[in-house]
């Protein structure tokens, strides 16, 4: 539908500079107003046009009275608005009562703090209301806090009615008063796209399309008007398309960048005198699988390059993302460079320097540990050993880019759980050596639309065959109520020999009963039980955590209660049952993870999800998706589409809340796009241009690159 410019020549009452100008200049808006909006992220006027509505309303049809007394539908009003008077209650409380009458009947109106209203319309005015008749206590019918439009002559709406949330500290109306006023800077906005492109995709304006957005212009008939707002209350609109379009533009043309400064980078390729795929059969117990061949003769010939790897790994839980990692990591210091390999917890350290150090030491390699926890003695003999170059492999976490760390010839960087760090994090790491190559892992598969816009600067590698011997872990749904028939499966499954993890969303209880607890459920679990168990979580001290997983690795404990800081980093291969608490309160792909942990060994294996209530309609459905399947990537694509990317990404460090305009599932399409634009736009020279243009209005550019 086409776009009218209806709103470009609305003017507040002083003029502004600019859609730069601070967004203090607007009035109503002071300092703490101000400072309010700034933590939104809301600086200048243009930001503030870019807070959109969350809806639009059809207020085009008038009803009268004697039909809105019959429903409880919002409805529009019209008649002669009269306010009684007021009074205050205990003390603080103001109401004030009136009624709007026409020729049908008579409606009483109430309303709650808002003492000005008995001034206003003493005399009686002519007034459009709108509002939601409701039942009050003394079961008359009345309208509470309705919106009130003063109205003269024949003057009928036919505009739909933006709805405005509140932000920084303003209420719906003062933001859109606000607002109102920053149209008025609209003329002066330039665009980031330049004439040609917008030409080329259709797209209009910006000022126009943000204008269309604040003041949306009703067209002519009722069911055409009814198409307008069900657009926009979609986000389907021809404006709305555009800033979806500009944010994954934004993104498009970071990640374009990026893949053109790494092009344009030159290192010293890794070139081990035995071929991977050889040295796997030197030093690994096992055969890899097809897909892990394929994955390594990738790397491979990445590594083989003056170009450095950038390269993400994608292997669903259990996959063998870490032999892959081994053989990388091998050839690196059969090359005589080091590698560093970067993991988010200790917990997740531990486990990696354990199978590292298994791998490679059956090459003589020495493979070293470094968290915030290594004590002082050891972390200035692997930080003196890292820099002399004595040393070629060391895991850690955070601790890997802290100033102190230096390396003699950093060769490559391997991320684990990549979407736990920043993009500064990793990015400190890198410094440490000359264009060092880069390995990524992740073990949450990554939907295609999701993988090529926010990771179109790495190659992709994806294990997508599990080893041979892996059984699939049967899960099931339960309620509440099946609790005690759980403990009992589990008790007969530890009485067999197996190993349990229970897993809560929470460490304490809070306000909702409802949401299951660690602490509320610890001594019930003993008790049912009667086996040792151990407790993990987050607040235990780096000891403790290390020894209660020792603990359940060497089977000394059956039962581990733990909460999510056991997603990654505890591989025990007698665990069989996987028992989740609130399982709703998680994401499918998280729950995928969680289910992860059992099946490593030769026994079948469970999961059993408990919901807090008794699961129904789409949380069932929801549910139930695990019961049928354990494809990781189509559990992703369910997981995109029911919580948004944030559950998914993370390479950058963004979320849903990121992406303010653009819906990867709803703009597929605007993503390719997006995606073939900025290849286009670096070929004509226009891509720094556009891109700093486009960062300047969303901020998503500066969250995305891996750096």
């Amino acid at each position: 539908m086409p776009l009218r410019d209806r709103s470009l020549s609305r003017r507040p009452d002083r003029r502004l500079a600019s859609a730069d100008d601070p967004v203090d200049t607007l009035r109503g808006i002071g300092p703490k107003t101000a400072a309010g909006l700034a933590e939104l992220g809301v600086r200048r006027v243009v930001d503030l046009l870019l807070l959109l509505p969350r809806r639009y309303e059809d207020r085009g049809a008038v009803v009268p009275v004697s039909a809105a007394l019959q429903t409880e539908a919002p409805v529009l009003l019209r008649g002669r608005l009269t306010c009684s008077g007021g009074r205050y209650v205990r003390g603080r409380l103001h109401i004030a009562d009136g009624a709007l009458v026409d020729d049908t009947g008579r409606l009483p109106v109430r309303w709650f703090n808002q003492p000005w209203q008995v001034e206003r319309l003493a005399d009686g005015v002519d007034a459009l209301v709108y509002g939601v008749v409701r039942t009050a206590k003394n079961g008359r019918r009345q309208i509470v806090n309705p919106e009130v439009t003063l109205v003269g002559g024949e003057t009928e709406p036919d505009d739909p009615v933006p709805i405005y949330p509140r932000a920084g500290g303003l209420g719906g109306r003062r933001l859109a008063a606000a607002i109102d006023q920053a149209l008025g800077c609209l003329d002066g906005l330039s665009d980031p796209l330049p004439e040609h492109l917008r030409r080329e995709l259709g797209l209009p304006e910006l000022a126009i399309g943000l204008a269309s957005l604040h003041r949306p212009s009703g067209p002519g008939t009722v069911e055409m008007r009814e198409r307008l707002v069900t657009d926009l209350n979609e986000r389907r609109s021809a404006a709305h398309q555009r800033l979806a379009f500009d944010e994954l533009l934004t993104v498009a043309a970071v990640v374009e960048r990026c893949r053109a400064d790494r092009l344009e980078q030159s290192t010293r390729p890794i070139r081990p005198t035995v071929p991977l795929g050889e040295r796997a059969r030197d030093v690994l117990p096992f055969d890899l699988t097809g897909a892990q061949k394929r994955v390594v003769a990738e790397i491979g010939r990445d590594l083989d390059r003056t170009v450095p790897m950038a390269r993400l790994l994608q292997g669903d839980v259990g996959s063998g993302k870490t032999a892959v990692a081994a053989l990388t990591v091998l050839a690196a210091v059969d090359s005589r460079r080091q590698a560093a390999v970067m993991a988010p917890t200790e917990l997740l350290a531990e486990q990696l320097h354990r199978e590292l150090a298994a791998v490679l030491g059956r090459a003589g390699h020495r493979v070293e540990r470094l968290t915030g926890s290594t004590p002082t003695g050891s972390a200035r003999r692997v930080r003196e050993d890292l820099a002399t170059g004595e040393l070629g492999v060391v895991v850690g976490t955070h601790a890997l880019f802290q100033q102190g760390v230096t390396f003699g010839d950093l060769g490559l960087v391997v991320i684990d759980e990549q979407h736990r760090f920043g993009v500064t994090q990793r990015q400190r790491l890198l410094d440490k050596g000359d264009a060092p190559h880069l390995l990524v892992m992740t073990a949450t598969p990554i939907p295609r639309t999701l993988a090529l816009t926010f990771y179109g600067d790495l190659e992709l590698s994806v294990i997508d065959e599990l080893p041979p011997g892996r059984r699939p872990v049967r899960t099931v749904l339960r309620g509440p109520d099946a609790r005690a028939r759980v403990m009992r499966f589990v008790r007969s499954e530890i009485a067999d020999g197996g190993q349990a993890f229970i897993v809560y969303p929470r460490i304490e209880a809070s306000d909702d009963d409802a949401v299951a607890a660690l602490e509320a459920h610890e001594a019930d679990v003993r008790s049912a039980l009667d086996v040792p168990v151990g407790v993990l979580h987050g607040r235990l001290d780096r000891a403790e955590q290390e020894a209660v997983a020792d603990a359940f690795r060497r089977g000394e404990l059956p039962v581990l209660l733990a909460t999510t800081v056991i997603e990654v980093g505890v591989d025990v291969p007698a665990a069989s049952v996987m028992v989740i608490e609130s399982a709703e309160r998680f994401g499918l792909s998280q729950l995928h993870q969680l289910r992860g942990r059992v099946g490593r060994g030769g026994r079948r294996s469970w999961c059993v999800l408990i919901a807090s209530d008794e699961p129904s309609g789409a949380a069932e459905q929801r549910l139930r998706l695990l019961e049928t399947t354990d494809d990781g990537f189509e559990i992703a694509e369910a997981d995109l589409r029911h919580r948004g990317p944030g559950e998914l990404t993370g390479v950058r460090q963004w979320g849903p809340e990121d992406l303010r305009f653009a819906d990867l599932v709803r703009d597929r399409g605007l993503a390719a796009r997006a995606r073939a634009v900025a290849r286009e736009l670096a070929l004509r020279g226009e891509l720094d241009t556009v891109r700093r243009a486009l960062l300047d209005l969303h901020p998503v550019g500066d969250r995305v690159a891996v750096g």
